[in-house]
């Protein structure tokens, strides 16, 4: 629950006595509703999942979630989607201008940073409201692995497995009992689903689960198919029953 406000929730533009800005805190709080969304950084490359709640009419194939905005750069969302799908497209706008401008891929970092000044513009001007959604960026470039995320206040923060969401608590718990530096890229998607499946207070099933990945090889975002998920949930403990996939 948020204190009384008094009025300075009314403007983004108006700091309160204490020194806040309750609509950039609201809209944060929307990405702590939101469904979960994960990644974990390894050696050989960068993992991303997210876990998308739906229901039996909807089309299970497509994911609303992760999108791919450059082919060595994807990201995952949590909290208001329309708003992701905007910032993912000016995104892609600034990944392909990079490669035209200087003939070379965008760094992730360098990506990350200018999405986080355009949601920090959405904090200080009257008739907008921030965005109610955080990113998080993962990709492979020239300098490694990376992770960054973004949140509503325009800030961007470099993680080598982290949260957004949902049950990010439980999640980012776990990362800090199992996640180690030299983790394999299998260890690090079984650790993913790991965390999915625990974070949820009812069992989850695999159709909910999308999971992308770009390894350091190829520099190449890819979905990993449902038998490959299958496979590696074979692999995770969780010590509850897990869901079966409909069939």
């Amino acid at each position: 629950m948020f204190p009384a406000a008094s009025g300075y929730d009314r403007a983004i533009t108006v700091f309160s006595p204490d020194g806040r800005l309750y609509q950039v805190e609201y809209a944060m709080e929307t990405v702590r509703r939101g469904s979960l969304a994960l990644g974990i950084k390894t050696n050989e490359g960068t993992i991303i999942a997210v876990d998308e709640k739906i229901n039996k009419l909807q089309t299970s194939g497509l994911t609303q979630k992760i999108f791919q905005v450059d082919a060595h750069i994807g990201v995952a969302a949590a909290g208001y989607i329309p708003d992701a799908r905007v910032q993912v497209d000016q995104a892609r706008i600034i990944a392909q201008s990079n490669r035209l401008v200087y003939d070379q891929p965008i760094d992730v970092e360098t990506l990350a940073r200018k999405i986080a000044d355009s949601s920090q513009q959405f904090t200080q001007f009257a008739g907008v409201r921030p965005f109610g959604v955080s990113l998080l960026i993962c990709g492979v470039d020239r300098t490694g692995s990376h992770i960054w995320k973004t949140d509503p206040s325009g800030n961007y923060v470099a993680y080598n497995a982290t949260a957004i969401g949902s049950g990010s608590e439980k999640v980012i718990d776990l990362f800090e009992k199992k996640y180690k530096d030299d983790i394999s890229f299998d260890d690090a998607i079984i650790l993913a689903l790991e965390s999915v499946f625990t974070s949820s207070e009812e069992s989850t099933s695999l159709k909910n689960i999308k999971m992308s990945i770009i390894d350091t090889k190829t520099h190449i975002m890819r979905n990993l198919s449902e038998d490959e998920m299958t496979n590696y949930a074979k692999k995770v403990k969780t010590g509850k029953p897990l869901s079966k996939p409909d069939n």
